[in-house]
């Protein structure tokens, strides 16, 4: 009879978006912003790993060309640090690619002092 019950009910399906806003929060609060930063961070690095794979490049090589260490790479392509865009600048520089930054102003007010 169980399995009887089971059958006849079906399964509600839910979007990424309902699951996101409600595991993490809705667009727009501060620890919903949080995550979405971490994931734009996760593509960033995974950009550069693959692009310096693309090159044949050792983290060791693009390091040098960049002017910082292995380490500092490793970190940027594990997302493991928070890099300065210009130290992202020149890893892209030197991997020769193109970079664009988006900027979006929001409907916010500035006060001037």
């Amino acid at each position: 009879m169980e399995n009887k019950e089971m059958e006849n009910k079906e399964m509600k399906t839910y979007s990424l978006d309902e699951i996101t806003n409600k595991y993490i929060g809705e667009t727009g609060t501060p620890k919903r912003d949080a995550f979405e930063n971490e994931l734009r961070l996760d593509l960033l690095g995974e950009a550069i790993k693959q692009a310096r794979k693309e090159r044949n490049l050792t983290q060791e090589q693009l390091g040098e060309l960049v002017g910082v260490k292995k380490s500092q790479i490793s970190k940027l392509e594990n997302s493991l640090t928070d890099a300065r865009v210009e130290t992202i600048i020149k890893v892209f520089k030197a991997l020769n690619a193109k970079v664009n930054f988006n900027v979006e102003l929001l409907n916010q007010t500035v006060k001037l002092a």
